[in-house]
């Protein structure tokens, strides 16, 4: 006998967030046939809820409403009732919260939606609560009054809908801008984001505050191709600030998703891999720029925490960890000044407490959320200590605390393997295995670049989603865009074609899928994909960035390593639809301007011959990953496959060693500087301090 009162259709999912509602009383359906054809046999309007598994409110909306035996029935009578898992459906997920942002001016998870039986949407919102609360109408009263709309007055209902199709089938038109691509474009954006700039805790605008990544790495780019040091200092201002602060996990290591203060302190406690892959790159660059051995820490601790936390023995890592354990946000990552003291005894936990911000009260619902609110000689000072010696217990105390802390009930994790954010993280493992000459990382990328390839490709196809031993969805555009990304460098950092060979290989079903021959640009879904109410267009770069943007540079940066100037061609035309809006709102686009920098860069062009010469080339190697080089492409011959390299890859061509010693060459447009054997000689052409020897 089931121990559950209730099982609906989502007990065969393999979502764990469709299978927290499995026992709902709600009747609810997995988007499909099934309810859709019974919402058009009965004619009953489809009440479509959204949301994801790491969603707290989603969470909340489920035990007041979805739970609730009065609220079930009249869901059950009134609506076929959808669940679908943001996670596994973006191309569901962006379609209706942009109708909702529509009507409502706001959007968020989770997302309510009411479709007609030919789903297109006529009413929503995001959270409701079980009754009238807050001048918010109660859920109850928002079900009664739709079905009567929809039963009493169906000509409004169908204006309504056929004015939100409308609206969405018109964003997804942007015509190529006429005016030209340069770098004021590049600079009227540094000046925005500059405006809007927390110079007190770093980051931009107030709470909530998220971590904006992409903004931050396109700063650090401006200040590689200007030299402005105000730019420098914003990012290594904010990366030190996001890092200090609880948004930054201080005994686990990784980023929580955004804070709910201005100065980094209470996070919205679920971790998300994206982000973690976004950030771990940008402190790499940090790192990279600046030589901070602070930034290259938070690098190594975020990869260990997904090394520990977030990776299947495949290789594959899974998607998000919950903000919630045992039913209370934030419970397992908080501490009680007494604890800290039971545990590290009087003299460390004194300076421990000092450190990480420990008090009495508390700064979190009576509980301490770890961080560091002053840099540790003015503690040290205050303290009546050495550095050495705060750091010492700072560290001991950490190590306990970190102990103990893994007693705890674990926040719940959502082991589904999203190809896109897959492909982020491969990427972060493969640029910091060659930036920090770290050969794990490297293995966990190429482990990770297998899985995908793998267990996520079906027919020439990438598909979205795997778990349980299950792949299915057909990949969306920033599954292709996000893998194709993270390959190119993979080949990059290993120099194994196999790895640039998928790369093409996709970038060319992604062009057969997604390109827009009519209209330029790429869609979100492929023509392999499910037709639905519109083929939308996403160009703007939020949590993750748009799959357009991601394109664009990939493209560009295949076209410079294989010569296939089609790709810069449909880059540019990317480029050209974006121009005018990324003008109006930079910060909307953050990784596009990323991919404006390459286009209007000369990009370097490092050819590494290694010959029998591993140690030499792995010195070269190092020199090249080692500094900041936004606008490069690494073409890496390392003795496997040579010749079939050189035929894809023009910059090997008639590229041998000198001296029986591994050679690097740098060029631009196929033109290039003499070749050279030794570090110091290739530090001085890639930072352009070298007269240029023209080759053949």
């Amino acid at each position: 006998m089931s121990e559950h009162k209730h099982a609906n259709r989502l007990a065969g999912e393999t979502s764990p967030y469709l299978l927290q509602h499995a026992h709902n009383p709600v009747e609810w359906y997995p988007w499909g046939e099934e309810a859709l054809e019974r919402s058009k046999r009965e004619d009953k309007p489809i009440l479509l809820s959204i949301g994801y598994s790491a969603c707290h409110w989603c969470h909340v909306m489920e035990r007041e409403s979805f739970e609730d035996e009065e609220i079930a029935r009249q869901m059950n009578e009134q609506f076929v009732n959808i669940k679908v898992d943001r996670e596994e459906r973006p191309d569901l997920d962006q379609i209706y919260m942009s109708a909702v942002q529509m009507m409502t001016r706001h959007g968020g998870w989770p997302l309510t939606v009411f479709l007609t039986p030919d789903l297109v949407p006529f009413y929503g919102g995001t959270y409701f609560p079980p009754e009238d609360r807050h001048q918010m109408p109660g859920f109850p009263r928002i079900l009664a009054a739709v079905s009567e709309a929809y039963r009493t007055r169906p000509e409004e209902v169908r204006q309504s809908a056929s004015e939100i199709l409308s609206e969405l089938q018109r964003m997804t038109a942007a015509p190529e801008s006429s005016e030209a691509i340069n770098t004021q474009l590049l600079d009227n954006a540094h000046r925005v984001l500059a405006r809007s700039y927390d110079t007190r805790h770093g980051g931009f605008g107030g709470a909530p505050k998220f971590p904006s990544s992409m903004s931050l790495d396109f700063l650090l780019r401006t200040w590689k191709r200007t030299g402005d040091g105000r730019a420098l200092g914003m990012v290594t201002h904010s990366c030190r600030q996001m890092a200090w602060g609880g948004l930054y996990d201080q005994l686990g290591g990784g980023f929580h998703r955004y804070s709910t203060d201005a100065r980094w302190l209470v996070p919205h406690f679920e971790k998300m891999l994206y982000d973690n892959a976004l950030l771990t790159r940008l402190y790499l660059h940090a790192f990279q720029a600046t030589g901070d051995g602070f930034f290259r820490r938070v690098v190594e601790e975020t990869l260990q925490y997904v090394a520990r936390e977030m990776t299947d023995e495949s290789g594959a890592f899974y998607s998000t960890q919950d903000a919630d354990s045992e039913g209370v946000e934030g419970k397992f990552f908080v501490w009680d000044k007494e604890e800290v003291e039971s545990l590290l005894g009087p003299e460390d936990s004194r300076l421990f407490c000092a450190y990480h911000g420990v008090t009495e009260g508390g700064n979190f619902e009576e509980s301490n959320i770890l961080n560091i609110p002053r840099p540790a000689e003015e503690v040290a000072r205050e303290q009546n200590v050495s550095v050495e010696r705060l750091t010492e217990a700072v560290e001991r105390g950490r190590g306990i605390l970190f102990t103990e802390r893994e007693r705890r009930v674990k926040p719940g994790r959502d082991e589904k393997v999203i190809t896109a954010w897959n492909g982020l993280m491969l990427e972060a493992y493969a640029e910091a295995a060659a930036a920090l000459g770290r050969e794990d990382y490297r293995e966990a990328a190429e482990r990770n670049a297998g899985f995908i390839l793998k267990a996520l490709v079906s027919d020439g196809l990438l598909l979205h989603v795997y778990k349980d031993g299950r792949a299915k969805h057909v990949g969306f555009l920033d599954d292709y865009s996000y893998v194709v990304s993270g390959l190119v460098t993979l080949y990059e950092t290993t120099g194994r074609l196999r790895w640039l060979e998928a790369a093409v290989r996709l970038t060319d079903k992604m062009l057969e899928e997604f390109w827009d021959e009519e209209g330029g640009g790429l869609f979100y879904n492929g023509v392999s994909g499910e037709k639905l109410i519109v083929r939308n267009k996403d160009y703007f770069d939020n949590a993750t960035p748009s799959g357009n943007s991601v394109a664009a540079e990939a493209l560009l940066r295949l076209s410079v390593l294989t010569g296939d100037e089609n790709y810069a061609r449909r880059a540019v035309g990317v480029l050209r639809l974006v121009r005018d809006a990324v003008e109006r709102y930079p910060s909307a686009f953050g990784y596009a301007l990323g991919a404006f920098d390459f286009h209007l860069a000369k990009p370097k062009e490092v050819a590494v011959v290694t010959g029998g010469d591993a140690e030499g080339a792995a010195r070269l190697l190092r020199e090249v990953w080692g500094r900041y080089l936004p606008n490069k492409v690494v073409a890496l011959a390392a003795g496997e496959d040579d010749g079939a390299a050189a035929e894809l890859v023009p910059l090997l061509r008639e590229r041998g060693t000198t001296g029986g010693r591994a050679t690097a060459y740098v060029c631009e447009n196929y033109t290039c500087l003499r070749p050279v054997n030794t570090a110091e000689e290739l530090a001085a052409q890639l930072e352009g301090d070298a007269g240029r020897v023209a080759q053949g």
